[in-house]
């Protein structure tokens, strides 16, 4: 375990659950209020694998890590607030005294909690995927597609709502072929009327050099040439505390939260990733920075 800031003691007025961009912007605003702060994170965000930022105005094109240790860095300025590198592994009581739990068995104490841990990408079993992951097999357009665009680039899906997906991404390039693995869940001539041809055959592996595509091999041995392949993975919750809490979880799997980024539970609040099914950096850094000031609101009405 490391520590940065340690106040002394144990007991907090709030503890973010995960530093990344949501976590640090929330950790920024506590910051700014004067509140006594710790900030426990594992340190494997979400995208560590992908090697350059976008949309996120100021920094399109940096490195993300490189974003999240400027952050940290802004963070740490503010003297209320710690940060502790570490794993949370129970929580536990209610609003205005939670007690957590960590890796390391140290108990902290807080009166708000805000998890900001993200959410883990379930891939396939196709070997090349998982290693390709945020640097040519994306997920994003908006993320991505500029780099992409009019490359040949591919899709994998396989259900009825993929023609507004091809459709989508027919901005970015014409060079698109949908890919199934497998037979087609839907009526193919609804995507090659668009213009795009749909591969069926059983993707055995990805032939990739450091996570760039090559080219998709085929179960029957024949490939296929590649720059980019979409994918939208399925998702879990890095973190089962909130679900465990009683936080109610929506049918996409995040985290329900209202406009200022509170739970079900009252005193815990929910941002990023985790609470969102728009994955971008500018979003999950206004989320953090929503949950922060109402957390202080919260605090403030307190006394």
């Amino acid at each position: 375990m490391t520590t940065e800031h340690t106040n002394e003691g144990h007991n907090y007025e709030v503890i973010i659950i995960g530093g990344s961009y949501a976590g640090l912007s929330a950790g920024l605003a506590m910051g700014r209020s004067i509140r006594k702060t710790l900030i426990i994170d594992g340190g494997k965000p979400c995208n560590r694998q992908t090697p350059h930022t976008h949309n996120f105005i100021t920094h399109d094109g940096d490195r993300p890590h490189a974003v999240a240790a400027d952050a940290k860095r802004d963070v740490l300025k503010y003297p209320t607030v710690s940060f502790v590198n570490s794993l949370v592994t129970k929580v536990k009581g209610s609003d205005g005294a939670f007690e957590l739990t960590t890796t390391d068995g140290n108990v902290y104490l807080a009166q708000k909690i805000l998890f900001a841990t993200g959410v883990k990408d379930i891939m396939p079993a196709i070997p090349g995927l998982a290693e390709s992951w945020g640097i040519s097999v994306i997920h994003c357009p908006y993320c991505h597609g500029y780099e992409v665009r009019s490359k040949r680039t591919g899709i994998l899906a396989n259900s009825p709502a993929v023609k507004e997906f091809v459709k989508m991404i027919l901005n970015w390039t014409d060079q698109l072929t949908l890919f199934t693995n497998g037979p087609a869940d839907f009526p193919v001539e609804e995507v090659t009327a668009l213009g795009v041809d749909v591969v069926t055959k059983v993707i055995s592996d990805i032939d990739h050099a450091d996570g760039y595509i090559n080219h998709l091999n085929f179960s029957d041995g024949s490939k296929f040439e590649l720059d980019a392949l979409y994918y939208r993975a399925a998702l879990e919750q890095h973190c089962k505390a909130p679900e465990e809490m009683g936080c109610v979880i929506t049918d996409t799997g995040h985290i329900e939260v209202n406009q200022f980024q509170q739970t079900s539970v009252p005193g815990v609040y929910a941002a990023g990733d985790m609470a969102s099914p728009f994955r971008a950096v500018s979003l999950a850094t206004a989320q953090g920075t929503v949950a922060g000031a109402m957390m202080n609101h919260e605090l403030i009405n307190a006394h």
